[in-house]
């Protein structure tokens, strides 16, 4: 019987880890991915208070080995579920099921897809959704970012690095990401922002050829010319296996406060899952700690 389990480790969870081993409780985490979540993909970290530059990966590693450190335990297994026995919590994978006093949901979100024909299929082949894992194999070529938050603003000027043209496609004509990221974007020589405009096809035959783009304003359709093209379009929180035991909003989110506590005692949520107005480092790690200390709360008023 674990005291607490952490469906989830990155930075969230990880947090959750930390806060919980320090709590004198016993911490499971479970990850079915590599350990660190998104973050892992970013370059370059410099909104992180008291860090002034990190790597995204540098970033994770640090907390993971601060987890394991303090005595948590990581296991590389998918979680499918969830079952309650009494106050038991059951964490159920595909190879076993584990019991626990309390869970802690930290499992993040996916990449929002842009629902287009050829767009799964071609994955791979000219398709990503991640600049810093496959950037490389379009050096001197001619790319696309679709988006407008933070994480496109970074792509694009990740790819500029490799690439012989960006284009950063928003369909609005101001970014929701930040300015400072925008600004540089601005200064770079190859890169062109096709703003006001949706992506309307993905043209090609056996793989990406270009994208045919739509103003919003004037109706008018051009065809651009590409080899890669990078969505970046926002997330998917991947709370599916767990619907049954905890309330969401129109947009898949797990309905929480900021101290982690769900309707059902013993059941806590931290993280980019999590109902809430800004999704960063910051507030994925004070997620993660609120939740653990809010776990060991409720442990301790069982015993």
């Amino acid at each position: 019987m674990t005291d607490i389990i952490i469906i989830g480790a990155g930075t969230a969870g990880l947090s959750a880890a930390i806060y919980g081993v320090r709590s004198g409780r016993s911490v499971m985490i479970f990850e079915g991915n590599a350990p660190g979540g998104q973050i892992i993909n970013t370059p370059a970290v410099e909104n992180y208070p008291g860090i002034k530059n990190i790597s995204g990966f540098d970033f994770a590693q640090g907390l993971l080995e601060q987890a394991m450190e303090l005595g948590a335990e990581l296991k590389y297994e998918e979680v499918k579920g969830l079952q309650q026995d009494g106050k038991t919590w059951l964490v159920q994978t595909a190879k076993e099921e584990y019991p626990a006093r309390s869970v802690i949901l930290a499992v993040g979100a996916k990449n929002r897809a842009l629902g287009l024909p050829h767009e799964e299929e071609w994955i791979g082949a000219g398709v990503s959704y991640c600049a810093t894992c496959d950037g490389a194999f379009y050096r001197d070529k001619d790319v696309a970012v679709v988006g407008g938050g933070n994480t496109a603003l970074e792509d694009a000027a990740f790819l500029t690095n490799y690439c012989n043209k960006v284009y950063l496609i928003h369909r609005r004509n101001e970014f929701r990401g930040e300015a400072k990221l925008a600004d540089r974007l601005r200064e770079k020589e190859n890169v062109e922002f096709v703003l006001n405009a949706t992506i309307e096809e993905l043209l090609g035959e056996d793989r990406l050829a270009g994208v045919a783009v739509k103003d919003k304003e004037t109706g008018e359709r051009r065809e651009i010319p590409l080899q890669g093209l990078f969505v970046a379009v926002g997330q998917v929180p991947a709370n599916h296996p767990f619907e049954g035991f905890i309330e969401l909003d129109n947009g898949g989110y797990a309905k929480a406060a900021e101290d982690g506590k769900t309707s059902r005692p013993g059941l806590f949520i931290a993280g980019d899952c999590r109902t809430k107005a800004v999704r960063q480092l910051t507030t994925a790690a004070s997620d993660g700690a609120n939740a653990a200390l809010s776990a060991a709360a409720y442990l301790s008023e069982g015993e």
